[in-house]
């Protein structure tokens, strides 16, 4: 299979989206098709072997549609949208000038009917001529769409008020002239709103450098950023954007991240210590080395996410797509039968053709179609911004459901990797100096829990000599020359005897789950090192910040009891699964589900993939090397515990607000038709109240950014 996604110019509602999607399944080889009226763009999977591009982008053309694909095609459309805008903009000013004088003539009653005529022709004919030409597209095509009711209704009360004037009767000049340009200008103003609501992509877009310094030679010089190639070494200065993803090759700074992770404090950054394309320099100059370009970098596959979770939909939007679909049709028959009505039961032709104008005006079904995409195009925008990346509709639909978070131990609610707690000096030695000590023997050996010394004695900025005649014993420790002393280091194998007055101390660290490693110097014991993967600073809030919303909270690692229950009663978690093997961690997922429980697992996406996959919302941690992770529904740049908090609220006020925007645009129109089918709308004020509905839900949606 393979999959292909392109924009379409030309769509007005949401029957417009509904039909080109119908159109698109029909297609032989086609196993999915999306087609969002917000973004309008299509995304479809399809089998090569049984349908071509072109025959997927004619089946669009064949709709009365345009479409524009290729790598360029979102800024085209993107600048083909800000044209129509602003054309948009010049239609409905001219036209709300124009309908003023005419407006002014016929509601006072003093005559010039032929300049009313013709003022009113330019207005409907002229300035609205995009929803005549949409009309008979979609005639050509044997369908109807937004376009179709407009043109018909302001037609309809052109054309009589025409025949009015030839015969002696009362005209409608001014109807059709402030029908059209009320349509217009709400247009403009929901072509305004969404262009807000879509402009996420865009602004992660601006966010990357366009030139950079590279180094060749010993020179500086200046190129774009396409330019660059992986092993490039580039000069960025102090306020200037890192241009892609790579690693510290020389220098000492401070970056600001805030793009990728949504958090304000500068990272500190040392030589080997990754860096990301579009985050910014903040004090030392640094030399990069180009890892990673074009749509291999993090920036690239947080773009990719947002635009593919904007153009999923999320399953409560089927419901508006189903009505949608149907929905232009049925308006038309409404507007028959009450024009039908009105006129058979002695209304007369005026009355007849004013309510059925209503009708149809009055039911564009522009607000359902928007209600759902815009309210997710907004969400997962603010969410990008704050590092939070959300990657379909079916994710924020669930989160508002979810009563139980299961956080993974290890590199979620830890730091992942080891670092010293606390020291232990027994005898003549200072807590430091059997830190110094240990940490000069131990920069010669490569474990991860000889780092985690080196790394304690270097943030102390303790003074280490070198050492002599270093050996690792394997299974137990290292030992070797350190100045006159000979130091061992390791478990009970490698120093087997603990002074009593000093076993408590030692007791303690091991009891809280601590790796204790004992240190001699000449063969006594004189101290120990408890080291221990630390909890995340920030991993205790996340845990009462889920409490306090009357969420449960699970912790699972594959650690023994002891060092699971050090970490549970750190951060406030009562229940913990001990023991839990990688594999088995989706099993005890299940289990909570069976309770009738549901569930978002939050793990490093790495193997927790099979419990991220097996809850009803999996949160991955991005390990900032490759945040596109498979398994998750929501993916976190920065592996943060607060920040699945944010997720979880993030989604809850986006399908509240999706929630509210169909209720608001169901009601609009079960409300509505009946009010203009009755004769108390007049068209005029159902033009106005058609234009508000969209805005109103697009200006909802837009609370979003604020969430």
């Amino acid at each position: 299979m393979k999959k292909t996604d392109f924009t379409i110019v030309g769509m007005h509602c949401a029957s417009c989206a509904n039909k080109n999607e119908s159109a698109l399944k029909k297609l032989p080889g086609v196993q999915e098709a999306s087609v969002n009226f917000a973004t309008h763009s299509a995304s479809v999977t399809f089998d090569p072997a049984r349908v071509g591009e072109h025959d997927i982008h004619q089946a669009v053309k064949d709709q009365g549609y345009k479409v524009l694909s290729g790598h360029d095609a979102s800024h085209q459309h993107h600048e083909m949208s800000r044209k129509e805008m602003e054309s948009a903009k010049r239609s409905a000013t001219m036209a709300l000038v124009l309908s003023a004088p005419v407006a002014v003539l016929a509601m006072g009653g003093l005559g010039y009917l032929w300049v009313q005529a013709a003022v009113s022709s330019v207005i409907v004919l002229y300035l609205g001529r995009q929803f005549h030409v949409g009309m008979l597209r979609q005639l050509k095509a044997r369908s109807a769409n937004m376009d179709t009711l407009i043109s018909v209704g302001t037609l309809a009360a052109l054309l009589y008020s025409y025949y009015a004037l030839a015969i002696g009767g009362h005209v409608y000049f001014e109807v059709a002239a402030i029908v059209t340009s009320l349509i217009l200008l709400g247009e403009y103003f929901e072509a305004r709103s969404s262009g807000q609501a879509s402009a996420a992509v865009e602004k992660l877009l601006e966010l990357g450098a366009k030139k950079a310094r590279r180094m060749k030679d010993g020179r500086e010089e200046e190129v774009d950023v396409a330019a660059l190639a992986v092993g490039d070494l580039v000069l960025v200065k102090p306020g200037e954007k890192i241009p892609l993803d790579g690693t510290v090759a020389e220098g000492d700074s401070a970056v600001d991240e805030s793009m990728l992770t949504g958090e304000s404090l500068p990272v500190g950054k040392h030589p080997g210590d990754l860096v990301y394309g579009a985050t910014v320099n903040s004090q030392g100059a640094l030399i990069v080395r180009v890892a990673k370009i074009g749509d291999d970098t993090v920036l690239a596959q947080i773009v990719r996410l947002v635009r593919e979770a904007q153009m999923k939909k999320a399953p409560i939007q089927h419901l508006a797509d189903k009505v949608s679909g149907v929905f232009v049709p049925i308006v038309i028959l409404l507007a028959t039968a009450t024009f039908a009505a009105w006129f058979g039961f002695g209304g007369g032709l005026e009355k007849a053709l004013l309510a059925g104008v209503s009708v149809l005006v009055i039911a564009c079904p522009c607000a359902l179609g928007l209600a759902t995409p815009t309210a997710i195009l907004v969400g997962t925008g603010n969410g990008a911004r704050k590092g939070i990346l959300i990657k379909n509709g079916a994710a924020l639909e669930t989160a508002h459901a979810i009563d139980t978070v299961v956080f993974d131990k290890t590199g979620t609610l830890t730091q992942g990797q080891p670092a010293v707690t606390s020291v232990v000096a027994c005898g003549s030695f200072t807590e430091d100096e059997v830190l110094s000590l240990a940490a000069a023997l131990e920069s010669r050996s490569e474990h991860p829990l000889a780092r985690a010394v080196v790394e304690a004695a270097r943030a102390k900025g303790l003074a280490t000599l070198s050492p002599q005649g270093f050996a690792a014993v394997p299974g137990m420790g290292v030992r070797g020359r350190v100045g006159s002393w000979e130091i061992a280091i390791g478990n009970a194998g490698m120093v087997p005897e603990i002074p009593e007055a000093c076993r408590a101390g030692v007791s303690s660290r091991e009891a809280e789950g601590s790796t204790v490693v004992r240190v001699a110097v000449d063969g006594t014991f004189v101290g120990a090192i408890a080291i221990a993967d630390t909890v995340k600073a920030d991993a205790k809030q996340a845990v009462e910040d889920l409490l306090a919303r009357g969420i449960r909270v699970v912790m699972l690692t594959g650690d023994n009891a002891p060092t699971a229950q050090a970490i549970a009663s750190q951060l406030g978690i009562k229940e913990i699964r001990a023991n839990v093997l990688p594999d088995a961690k989706a099993a005890e997922v299940k289990k909570l589900q069976s309770e009738g429980r549901k569930v978002a697992f939050v793990g490093d996406g790495i193997n927790d993939a099979p419990a991220l996959t097996q809850s009803d919302l999996g949160i991955a941690m991005g390990t900032g090397t490759d945040v596109a992770i498979e398994a998750g529904s929501v993916v976190l740049v920065k592996g943060s515990p607060t920040k699945a908090v944010e997720a979880l609220i993030l989604a809850r006020k986006t399908f509240a607000v999706i929630r509210q925007n169909l209720f608001w645009a169901f009601f609009y129109n079960i409300l509505a038709i009946p009010l203009a089918a009755f004769g108390l709308l007049t068209p005029m004020i159902a033009a106005a109240a058609m234009g508000f509905s969209s805005v109103s839900v697009v200006g909802n949606s837009l609370r979003l950014r604020k969430a």
